[in-house]
């Protein structure tokens, strides 16, 4: 038989209690953790979300209570009445914030029962498909708990920042107009409106335009967005974004806030110190890292050889410049004892990202080690060493191909060097603002210019001519802020003139009709007065998992989806039945599969 709550009430959280409680009679609820019977003396470890405290059932404080104490199992709901003593010297676990103290119990209610558990609730990670499809129980344990309660504070910190700052936070629509943004929408059928569909919005990116053109001037939201697209580690199909917008603005006064917003986050929740952000642009970025994310906490820079290359020997260096593709190099230092089989899997490391091959020369106490060297004449081979600076005991990697994949391919070799050999301190926090993008970037497969970004950044005001003549040399007057090698968030400044909107339009081939179509209400609200303005939205949850150490967002997401976006706690995505579909005036057609 089970008791019930009652008149009881709780005192105190169990991770809360300490030796200024002692003698006070506290109540205290939560789950059986641990229980142990040390010769009728059953001494039970409760918890709740704070941590978890040691209660004491002895015979000689009630024999009933005791034995009524040898009923608990783990998982079962527990609510307790007792004093709090003093551990006995030499009992103490300094493993627990309450350690040094026990509740002697002189009431228990055993308010539920538990089934037997498909996993342990401790500190050990269960398979993937058991914690979800048991979220319920995997949330209990220790680290979930924390990483759930550290989102909280962060939300928290987040709104005090942009609070106390003059920000306004608004609520956007979940139920909106279907717009191209860059990804698939997840659609919503209406059953007012027969055939016709809402899309849940991927960014309140047009809606927070809008509240500028109406005046609002300094908004925020921390704002759920959805985009139907293929997931990994750091994307799920709805995430959390801390979006806010600006008026009367450049990019400075953005990345500002931006900045004291990361500022506080790191200086309140970790104790850390941010220094200063260093700016880069997109060109030197990709230069330097091959990547416009680099991870500056280490150097590895990449070097551009094309020059040198394009006069050697080496044919599989001159037929990649000759084809209009370039070569890079990189020097890992004290890499010279890297053995054949090591820069073997190396080679098969950049494979990976399109790369047909990796050629290395080593720098040994006996000379130059390569391969390749014999195709060099001794010029070319000191302006190599120079522009790597290169010294004995270094090994040089190089990449030949189109410019995409030799980034690609070297920016990843770069950290994972870096890794391997442990030149990456991991315990480093370094951002950096990655600006300068081009506007426009060519879609080769469909032959035509589309945004870098979203169609809604504005050019850089010198460039707004270029716009009918040169687009692929429009820069935008966007800004990304990249943590420890991770986008966590970017922004720009926006188009506030609708002529200019307009334009953009034409150069990614959105006809007037279908800008009308789709975007009319912003092209609208820009004829009504619209102020300057630019914004930013930092990913939550990514942002999240990084100052939490962890490598998946799903860690910091209470219900997240698996790979292939289902819910395995509640089924999602399901069939529905019949007559909903009707209702909606849908059917829908059998596929094999």
């Amino acid at each position: 038989m089970l008791d019930v709550l009652g008149e009881f009430r709780r005192t105190h959280y169990c991770g809360e209690l300490s030796l200024e409680d002692v003698g006070k009679r506290v109540c205290i609820a939560g789950w059986v953790d641990s229980t142990r019977d040390h010769g009728g003396v059953v001494f039970t470890d409760v918890r709740d979300r704070t941590g978890k405290v040691q209660v004491v059932f002895a015979p000689s404080i009630s024999q009933e209570l005791a034995g009524k104490a040898k009923r608990l199992r783990h998982e079962y709901v527990v609510a307790v009445s007792g004093t709090v003593r003093k551990r006995p010297c030499g009992t103490e676990n300094p493993k627990l914030k309450t350690g040094e103290i026990e509740i002697y119990a002189d009431e228990l209610r055993i308010l539920n029962t538990s089934l037997p558990l498909p996993f342990s609730i401790d500190d050990s990670k269960p398979g993937e498909e058991a914690r979800l499809k048991y979220r319920f129980l995997d949330l209990r344990r220790r680290q979930m708990m924390e990483n759930l309660l550290f989102r909280h504070k962060l939300c928290q910190i987040v709104r005090n920042v942009l609070n106390s700052e003059g920000f306004v936070e608004v609520e956007t629509p979940f139920l909106t107009k279907s717009t191209p943004e860059g990804a698939r929408d997840f659609l919503v059928p209406s059953r007012m409106h027969p055939g016709k569909f809402y899309a849940l919005p991927q960014s309140p990116q047009l809606f927070k335009q809008i509240l500028m053109v109406a005046g609002f001037d300094r908004y925020y939201q921390i704002a759920r967005c959805f985009r139907d697209e293929d997931l990994r580690a750091d994307r799920q199909p709805e995430f959390t974004q801390i979006d806010f917008e600006m008026s009367f603005v450049r990019e400075q006064d953005v990345m500002e806030v931006a900045e004291r917003i990361l500022r506080r986050l790191y200086k309140e929740l970790l104790g850390v110190e941010i220094g200063e952000i260093p700016v880069m642009t997109y060109a030197q970025a990709m230069d330097r890292f091959g990547t416009d994310k680099p991870d500056i906490r280490f150097a590895l820079e990449l070097r551009d050889i094309t020059d040198i290359a394009s006069t050697c020997n080496f044919k599989v260096f001159r037929k990649a410049v000759e084809q209009g593709g370039i070569v890079k190099a990189l020097n890992l230092p004290g890499g010279a004892r890297l053995s054949r089989r090591e820069i073997d899997q190396l080679t098969g490391f950049v494979a990976n990202y399109g790369a047909k091959g990796l050629a290395w020369i080593k720098l040994t106490d006996s000379g130059l080690q390569s391969p390749i060297v014999k195709f060099f004449s001794e010029g070319e081979i000191e302006k190599i060493l120079s522009r790597l600076s290169a010294r004995t005991g270094d090994i040089l990697f190089f990449v030949a191909d189109e410019k995409d994949v030799v980034n690609t391919a070297l920016a990843n070799l770069r950290v994972h060097l870096a890794r391997q050999t442990g030149i990456l301190n991991t315990e480093k926090v370094k951002a950096v603002w990655i600006v300068d993008f081009p506007l426009f970037e060519w879609n080769e497969e469909e032959g035509r210019w589309e945004t870098l970004h979203h169609p809604f950044t504005s050019p850089k005001e010198e460039d707004i001519e270029k716009l009918t003549t040169d687009p692929g040399s429009v820069r935008a007057r966007a800004y990304d802020m990249v943590l420890n090698g991770v986008e966590i968030g970017g922004g720009s400044i926006r188009i506030h003139r609708h002529d200019i909107q307009e334009k953009v339009f034409d150069v990614i081939r959105i006809s007037p009709q279908e800008a009308q179509e789709k975007f009319g209400f912003l092209l609208l609200a820009l004829r009504y007065g619209a102020p300057p303005h630019g914004g930013m939205a930092f990913g939550l949850d990514r942002l999240c998992a990084i100052m939490r150490g962890e490598t998946s967002i799903r860690e910091v997401i209470a219900f997240p989806k698996t790979q292939k976006g289902q819910c395995l706690l509640t089924g999602a995505p399901d069939t529905v039945e019949c007559a909903q579909l009707e209702e909606l005036g849908i059917s829908v057609e059998q596929t094999e599969n």
